[in-house]
Formats: structure tokens, C-alpha cells, sequence
């Protein structure tokens, strides 16, 4: 009785952990069952992590705290599921040499298994049935596609963390730092490139889908925090739905056909990653446009000529854009413990982005700036 309940014990944890660390390393798509351990490991670890944060003051020592989540977290899922493989082939071990000639202790049989499972052949224990043969031996080849599996892993997470942090960087240049839909359009349009916005969109909506397929297939990669404490994958992204949203609303000769493309890819995937994250749609908790920042914005995009089409409705037509997705961006951020970007950044221009934060940065700010849209 007690051998068969030790292996359906066994079979049942075995199970478990491969079935969730097949669903999250290979299987390249969302899984709707809510009973996962690997979400109740994120987000148990991750409420105990943030209960710690919000005990910091807010600022870089907050942040970095933060940022070790991500790489930490990882570790110890593959950890977790190692652990969880060699409990359960150590229980079988245990199970299968109960009726046999030599009985092992569980703690012993525990140490065989973990011997097995990472191939270390000490040589002095040795399966004595035909059972325990075939049990190490598939233990052994288990172990040997675990590691093999994470090592193939680790790469592919990472190139992915690459190619997302990639254009939240260069969006520095162009958004400032942090990233602001004002400073975006405005840049733009004394630049005299206002034809290079729909690029820029189009690979933000481009950007917006992998975004989708990556994190709904590894969604540990949204803990992962961008190079700077002024930056995030999630500043970014609200930071482009605003640019989306001004443009929308209307500007005279400015087109508006890939602003409404990349709305609709970014709003898609603030939509999917709030499930994803258990975050609940929230409204902020202070208005991120004013009536005073309003003000300001639309001073600032008329300087630039950049005037609303419809001055005297673009505040309701704006508010409304918002409302569709400010509550999602606002609960991811909540539940990451992120800032959103403002709408409108440094309105007197004094703030250095950061690629202009070192040695001379203000005097490569004048002569950058200096340079005129279209030399003589």
C-alpha cells in the first residue's frame, strides 16, 4: 500500500514539473490553465520581493533592488524544477527497493537520485533490480535533456531581452529620458522629419508584437529591468501609445493611418501582458495630464508647428484615446512597481538625456542642437 502511494506521489510531482518546464522553455505559446507552478512561484516570490522593495525609499537603491528580481527568480525556477525532478525520481527510487533485498532510507535514496540525475557515477550505489536499472537509466537521460534544454534556454531568453531593450535605448535620443510623447513629436518636427514618424511607428509596432510572442511565451522577461533607472520596456511602450494617441487626435498635413496601426498593436499588448501579469486595470492614482500640463503640451507642439486640428476638441478626443488604455499601463505598473513617462518631459529643455549624462554632456547637448535641420 505504502509502495503505491510513494508512486503515484512520485508519478504526480514528475508530471507536474515536466509538463510546466516543457510549457514554459518549448512550448512557444500562451497557456490559459490557471493552476501553473510556475505562476504561483512568480507570484508568490514576486509579492514577497515588492513587500521588501516598497520598504526602500524610492530612487536607484529601490531600483536595483528590483532589477535582481528578474536574473534571481530564473535561478531559482531551474532550481525549483531540478529539485523537484530528483524528489520525484527519488521517491520512485525509494518506492521500488521497499519490496526488494536491500531496502534504502529515504535520504539515501535521495542521494541516488540526485547522483543519477546529474551523472556524477560515483560508483557506490548501484541498482541491483531490473526496476532500478531502467528507473536510472531514465533518470540519467531526464537529466542530461534538463541541462541540455536550460542551456539552449538561457541564450534564446536573453537575445530576446536584447532585441526588446534595443529601441527602448534609442528611443533616448529621440523621446528623451525619460521618454515623452511631446519631446517625441517635437523633435521630430524641428527636425523638419515629421516623414520619419511613420517609421519610427512601424517598427514600434513591429516591436509591440514581438513583444506580445515574447513575453506571453516567457513571461519572466518582463521583471527583467531596462539599463537605466529612467527607462523601461513599459515607459517606452505608453510613451509611443501617446505619441499614437496625439496623432490621432490630429495634426494639420500630418498623416495618421500608422499611428492608428501601431495603437492598435500596442494596445493589444499592454491588453494580453496585463493577463499575463495578473494586473488588474487601474486608473492612476494622479492625472498624468492636466489641465496645466495640457496647456503646456499644446504650447510646446504649437512652437514646433505642430498646432491640433480641432484646438477646440482635442482635449476630450485626447482624454478619450486615454481611457482605452491608461487603466492597463497603470495596473502593469502597479504591478511592477514602474513609473509611467510623462507627457511632457523638461519643458524648457534644461534636462540631459542620458547619452548626454557624462563628462561635456551639456556642451554636446548645445552643439548637437546647434546643428540647423537643413544646412545652406
Amino acid at each position: 500500500m505504502i509502495t503505491a502511494a510513494a508512486i503515484v506521489v512520485a508519478l504526480a510531482i514528475l508530471g507536474a514539473v515536466l509538463q510546466d518546464a516543457f510549457e514554459v522553455m518549448l512550448l512557444p505559446r500562451r497557456i490559459r490553465r490557471r493552476l501553473r507552478l510556475v505562476r504561483a512561484f512568480f507570484t508568490w516570490t514576486w509579492r514577497g520581493w515588492t513587500a521588501v522593495a516598497l520598504r526602500i525609499p524610492p530612487g536607484h537603491r529601490r531600483d536595483a533592488f528590483v532589477s535582481f528580481y528578474g536574473p534571481l527568480s530564473l535561478v531559482a525556477l531551474l532550481v525549483i524544477w531540478a529539485c523537484g525532478l530528483i524528489l520525484g525520481f527519488g521517491i520512485l527510487t525509494w518506492a521500488l527497493a521497499l519490496g526488494g533485498p536491500a531496502p534504502l532510507a529515504f535520504p539515501t535514496a535521495l542521494y541516488v537520485s540526485g547522483a543519477t540525475f546529474f551523472t556524477l557515477a560515483y560508483g557506490d550505489m548501484v541498482p541491483r533490480t531490473t526496476a532500478g536499472r531502467v528507473l536510472a537509466v531514465m533518470e540519467a537521460g531526464t537529466g542530461l535533456g534538463f541541462i541540455a534544454v536550460v542551456i539552449g534556454y538561457l541564450p534564446v531568453l536573453y537575445q530576446l531581452f536584447s532585441r526588446r531593450e534595443g529601441p527602448v535605448i534609442l528611443l533616448d535620443e529621440r523621446a528623451g529620458s525619460p521618454p515623452s510623447a511631446t519631446a517625441l513629436l517635437v523633435r521630430h518636427a524641428e527636425g523638419e522629419s515629421l516623414d520619419r514618424l511613420d517609421e519610427l511607428l512601424a517598427s514600434w509596432e513591429r516591436w509591440a508584437a514581438e513583444l506580445v510572442e515574447s513575453h506571453l511565451s516567457y513571461p519572466m522577461l518582463g521583471y527583467y529591468r531596462s539599463q537605466h533607472d529612467n527607462q523601461s520596456w513599459l515607459a517606452a511602450l505608453t510613451a509611443v501609445m501617446d505619441t499614437c494617441a496625439l496623432v490621432m487626435v490630429g495634426f494639420p498635413g500630418v498623416r495618421t493611418f500608422q499611428a492608428r496601426m501601431t495603437f492598435a498593436a500596442a494596445r493589444l499588448a499592454v491588453v494580453e501582458l496585463s493577463r499575463v501579469f495578473v494586473a488588474a486595470p487601474r486608473p492612476p492614482h494622479s492625472d498624468r495630464l492636466g489641465a496645466a500640463t495640457f496647456a503646456t503640451m499644446r504650447q510646446l507642439l504649437e512652437q514646433a508647428g505642430l498646432p491640433f486640428s480641432d484646438d477646440a476638441t482635442a482635449e476630450q478626443t485626447l482624454d478619450e484615446f486615454r481611457k482605452t488604455y491608461e487603466p492597463f499601463v497603470n495596473g502593469l505598473a502597479s504591478q511592477l512597481l514602474m513609473t509611467l513617462p510623462p507627457w511632457v518631459g523638461d519643458p524648457h529643455g534644461d534636462a540631459l538625456d542620458n547619452w548626454q549624462r557624462s563628462r561635456r554632456g551639456r556642451t554636446v547637448k548645445r552643439l548637437v542642437e546647434g546643428v540647423p535641420a537643413k544646412p545652406a
